[in-house]
């Protein structure tokens, strides 16, 4: 589809570290104007379409940005091609950023207006069909102006700081929310009514719904939030019902399920129990009826069904898979959209019996904290593994012995999802303390010990780092690591 035909509305991505810098070299006290460029990726969907803040190429005063011909102050042609050609060759869009005074505030001057109508149709020709615009700030406002091949222009809908704590920017203060719910009073009495709004339109991501996706899904609806996608391909089974909330025998067939019972009829409990995407499904909905949830029964790594997941407001891996892992990992990189991996893991010897560990682990993961690749939580052995089939598997195997059930316990998929249901609800509401550590915590419950791991981040990383390879910003132009059909 070509980008004129794309449905609005248009908003702006930008990381926190990127925006920080942004407005730092904008708004440095002197109460002047400054300028700047903003390479973006693209990413679209039946929600609209985003500009993914990749790159930022900040205007020295006096060279690049000097007193205009027409207007107070403009970018100068040479800086404006070389980034225009960059952003080209990179198939990346170009913004062209200056500011205003004022807090909450901000619109283009009519100067600013007569400069875009000037210059932009030429960028376009330069740009050969990527979008080229302009974006003015206020200390607490953006407004844009986008142009698109055949000179259709946009107006930008507002921008989204992600990182440590959300922060959404307009060209104007969003009117107030609606009168309170009476059934979110309580809550809501935290973090207030336009909290309780902003979680009635945000729209999550829940990778597995088995033990701590099934939690995640009874917490995230309980809380309000608006609308869900949820992917697993499993079905409930008899060991499951301990760990799936809300969870009846009948959702598992447990009937047809006991192990005194024949073969045949224990194949029949696990061809028509209930997909536990469906189990979820019913949580949520009987704690939020609002509620729209997208229950996927299917595997996240199929091509359409990660395509849904790229078009959330954050992300929850509650599949512990390294492929799984992967593919999050990129969406979060490749779209900035925050998400963190949680688990639980019982490490017991296979001769005694003796438990040797057990922890809970909250991983957050956003564009700037260092991914799960940095941090060798990918395995590449377990990777290829998992990439072919269980007859190949079989005869790779150096031992002839069954795959080793793991213990697992609901309790300890609480602590983990309890911890990343906070962090999700004080980073979406704007409460999430500056100061706050981006570590992964570990939590052991039998030393009641926490642990904090620092994230590491390698600049030349192909999924998170910042040099031309790396897939971080690039939207839509960039292939996932599905699986692959021929």
């Amino acid at each position: 589809m070509a980008l004129s035909q794309l449905a609005a509305p248009w908003r702006l991505i930008l990381p926190q570290d990127l925006y920080t810098r942004l407005h730092g070299h904008l708004f440095p006290g002197d109460r002047d104007e400054h300028g700047a460029v903003i390479a973006a990726g693209l990413a679209t969907s039946a929600r609209g379409v985003r500009l993914l803040a990749r790159e930022l190429f900040l205007a020295q005063d006096g060279k690049d940005y000097v007193p205009g011909k027409r207007g107070y102050r403009m970018l100068k042609a040479d800086f404006i091609a070389e980034r225009i050609q960059y952003c080209r060759a990179e198939g990346l869009a170009y913004l062209a950023i200056h500011n205003h005074g004022g807090r909450n505030r901000v619109g283009f001057s009519a100067a600013d207006f007569r400069s875009h109508e000037r210059g932009y149709p030429a960028l376009l020709d330069i740009a050969e069909g990527l979008p080229v615009g302009a974006l003015v700030f206020a200390e607490n406002a953006i407004a844009g102006d986008i142009w698109l091949p055949g000179e259709k222009r946009i107006v930008l809908a507002g921008a989204s700081v992600v990182g440590g704590s959300l922060l959404e920017l307009a060209p104007e203060p969003r009117p107030r929310p609606p009168g309170r719910d009476a059934m979110y009073d309580r809550q809501a009495r935290l973090f207030g009514d336009a909290g309780q709004h902003i979680l009635a339109r945000t729209k999550i991501g829940l990778i597995g719904a088995g033990g701590a996706g099934s939690l995640l899904g009874e917490y995230l609806g309980r809380l309000g939030v608006g609308s869900f996608v949820i992917a697993d391909p499993e079905r409930a089974e008899l060991s499951n019902l301990p760990r799936l909330t809300a969870a009846r025998r009948a959702d598992a067939l447990a009937w047809l399920a006991g192990e005194a019972l024949p073969a045949w009829l224990r194949s029949i409990a696990m061809r028509f129990a209930a997909p536990k995407v469906n189990l979820a499904k019913r949580n949520i909905l009987r704690a939020n009826r609002h509620a729209h949830v997208n229950a996927i029964f299917g595997d996240f790594l199929e091509a359409d069904i990660a395509a849904e997941f790229a078009d959330c407001d954050y992300l929850f891996l509650a599949a512990d898979t390294m492929r799984a892992r992967l593919l999050f990992n990129a969406i979060v990189h490749q779209y900035l959209i925050p998400g963190v991996q949680v688990g639980a893991k019982v490490r017991v010897d296979p001769k005694t019996g003796e438990v040797l560990d057990a922890f809970s682990v909250v991983r957050p993961v956003t564009s700037e904290s260092g991914c799960l690749l940095c941090n060798r939580l990918i395995n590449s052995a377990k990777l290829q593994e998992e990439s072919i089939s269980e007859k190949e598997r079989q005869r790779q195997r150096y031992i002839d012995e069954p795959d080793i059930v793991a213990p697992s316990v609901i309790t300890l998929n609480a602590t983990a999802t309890a911890q990343a249901a906070n962090d999700f609800l004080f980073y979406i509401t704007g409460l999430q303390d500056p100061q706050a550590t981006p570590a992964y915590m570990r939590l052991h419950p039998q030393g009641r010990r926490v642990w904090f791991d620092e994230p590491r981040k390698t600049p030349a990383c192909p999924e998170c780092g910042t040099e031309s390879r790396s897939r971080l910003a690039r939207g839509d132009s960039r292939r996932l690591p599905v699986i692959q059909r021929s």
